[in-house]
């Protein structure tokens, strides 16, 4: 079901005298091609993946502890209203890949547990109808196998909005949510809020966890339990999550005009390794049939010694950060937050770093997103400096700003973090313009602690994700928001954004977006570094996938609950 589109009249103005409506870029997202018509599926056997963040473990199994890593860790077992229409990927014949963090285009959202959804004026509100018969399986000594209704969702969503570790502002657009019979639930709005979908049905807070586990104790990982293709069987701090099919799980794959029962394998095993080159030699050994991040200098070795294995190429999805606190000196002076950015080298960066697999410009907009992301050409020339190298600038910008002999700040980062050598970089560059960073390498509960409480130092090194084109504006520039670790604080931008998000014309949302983007990058509260190229790999024995790596926000389960093995295939090759 496709959702309304509004014609709204506010702002209209803006389009006129703006010269941006030609800024879309076309940019190839993935090298995965459509694959020729899959034969007969096959049950049984196992998938051992290591997903995009296989070097960190799970932060909570509880989804009202906010924890932006839970689509991922319980994807497999908790569902969500809306789910990402994989009938649409490129893979499959369509036009998407499926591989950003959080975006959903409008046309390949469908139903999961919802089975239809309109949205009604007078009051504002959505009417979601849930699919019958969907059922939460027995759990012994947590619950009894029932059927999932329109409770439920309300249950959830109170659990979520009432959570003392709820994103500020996140549900401020909600009125109420109400079950207006067993399988119906209507969302009430107090105001129009062009990420309702994404914050209700398929975001980072979104999935559905039965009272019961509640009761029973939802941070206890033998008390997950959902309706989804798996069922959590077991976890390993530190080495991997282990599930086991859902013998009464509800949604079909129609594959060749015939309709399989889901899922497809009986085992899922979640690999978490903090080294990486363990992790690449589990792949190369097949020890792991799917790695959904491989960086792009481990390619080359793995098609000559492994050249039977499928690769795909993309653009990565995290924008690699170290953010200036503007609310601490000397960063409360924009001079000096451009002055650190002019004085890292980061084409060279591209070129020794990451050997010219990487993007100048790909944040906070992701040159996929047609319509929101501008070129760094088509910028003005103070966006432009920001990207330029450019010592001696840089040297003058601080000494006006009152540090002609630099200064000497920290600078977090994460012990899970893969580029601990780049951030070395960036303090041998700003060391030729005075400035020393000291680096502070923590464990990464410890380094998201940090950020999350705002006790983090004057510099902190982060990836985060793009997420959406509203998601991605509002979290990282917002005041106050979780990802926001610059503390980067405008009340005028605030207002901004709110506008943006009221805004339900989405060309009139992209021309808003472009010239916040804009803004933020002249202010810049972050030095900003290249966006490098990653890879996925697999296994040819992995059927039905195509490099896929996300159906919601952060959540590859349906996906992985469509893969199947072809065990003949895996056994004729060694392994």
């Amino acid at each position: 079901m496709t959702f309304p589109t509004f014609k709204g009249t506010s702002a209209r103005s803006v389009l006129g005298g703006l010269a941006l409506a030609a800024a879309a870029v076309a940019f190839a997202p993935a090298t995965a091609q459509a694959q020729a018509p899959a034969a007969k599926p096959q049950y049984g056997g196992s998938l051992s993946i290591g997903n995009v963040y296989y070097t960190v473990s799970p932060l909570s199994f509880d989804p009202a502890d906010w924890t932006w890593k839970i689509n991922q860790d319980t994807g497999l077992t908790y569902e969500t209203l809306f789910v990402a229409d994989l009938s649409k990927s490129v893979s499959r014949g369509g036009k998407y890949p499926f591989i950003s963090d959080a975006f959903l285009p409008t046309d390949a959202i469908k139903g999961e547990l919802a089975e239809s959804w309109k949205m009604l004026q007078n009051p504002l509100r959505v009417e979601v109808q849930l699919r019958k018969g969907i059922m939460f399986p027995e759990k012994k000594g947590v619950m009894a196998q029932r059927e999932l209704v329109a409770d439920d969702v309300v249950f959830s969503y109170e659990r979520y909005n009432k959570s003392p570790k709820k994103l500020a502002g996140y549900f401020d657009f909600m009125d109420r949510v109400e079950a207006k019979d067993k399988y119906t639930v209507v969302l009430y709005m107090k105001s129009y809020n062009a990420e309702w979908d994404y914050r209700f049905g398929w975001g980072y807070y979104s999935v559905i966890i039965p009272k019961e586990v509640v009761t029973a104790g939802p941070t206890d990982w033998k008390n997950v339990n959902g309706t989804g293709p798996f069922t959590l069987d077991n976890y390993v701090q530190g080495n991997s999550l282990s599930f086991k099919k859902n013998p009464i799980y509800w949604d079909k794959e129609t594959i060749g005009g015939q309709s399989y029962k889901l899922p497809f394998v009986d085992n899922i095993t979640y690999r978490v390794v903090k080294d990486e080159a363990t992790m690449i030699a589990a792949l190369r050994t097949g020890k792991v049939d799917i790695l959904e991040a491989v960086r792009w200098s481990e390619v080359a070795q793995l098609k000559k010694t492994a050249p039977k294995m499928q690769f795909n190429r993309i653009l990565g999805n995290n924008g690699q950060l170290i953010a200036m606190r503007m609310d601490t000196k000397p960063f409360d002076d924009v001079r000096v937050r451009r002055a650190l950015n002019m004085a890292v080298n980061k084409t060279e960066i591209i070129k020794t770093y990451w050997g010219g697999n990487a993007e100048l410009l790909a944040f906070p907009m992701h040159p996929t997103w047609t319509g929101y992301y501008e070129p760094l050409e088509a910028m003005p020339d103070s966006v432009k400096e920001v990207f330029t190298y450019n010592p001696t600038k840089a040297k003058q910008l601080l000494a006006e700003a009152g540090y002609p002999n630099g200064f000497t700040f920290k600078t977090q980062v994460s012990a899970a973090s893969t580029d601990q050598d780049l951030v070395a970089m960036v303090a041998a560059y700003l060391a030729k313009v005075g400035v020393k960073m000291e680096i502070q390498v923590m464990e990464y509960p410890a380094h998201l602690s940090a950020q999350g409480t705002k006790t983090h130092a004057a510099g902190f090194h982060f990836n985060t994700g793009h997420s959406n084109p509203t998601t991605g504006m509002r979290k990282n520039f917002n005041t106050g928001q979780y990802w926001n670790p610059a503390m980067y604080k405008d009340p005028e931008f605030d207002k901004k954004i709110a506008d943006m998000l009221a805004e339900p014309d989405e060309r009139l949302r992209q021309v808003k977006i472009r010239l916040m983007t804009r803004e933020v990058l002249d202010a810049a509260p972050y030095i900003y570094l290249p966006t490098p190229y990653v890879y996925t790999a697999w296994w040819p024995w992995v059927k039905n996938y195509g490099g896929e790596l996300r159906a919601g926000a952060e959540r590859p389960a349906p996906i992985h609950a469509r893969v199947w093995v072809d065990q003949d295939m895996k056994k004729s090759m060694g392994f």
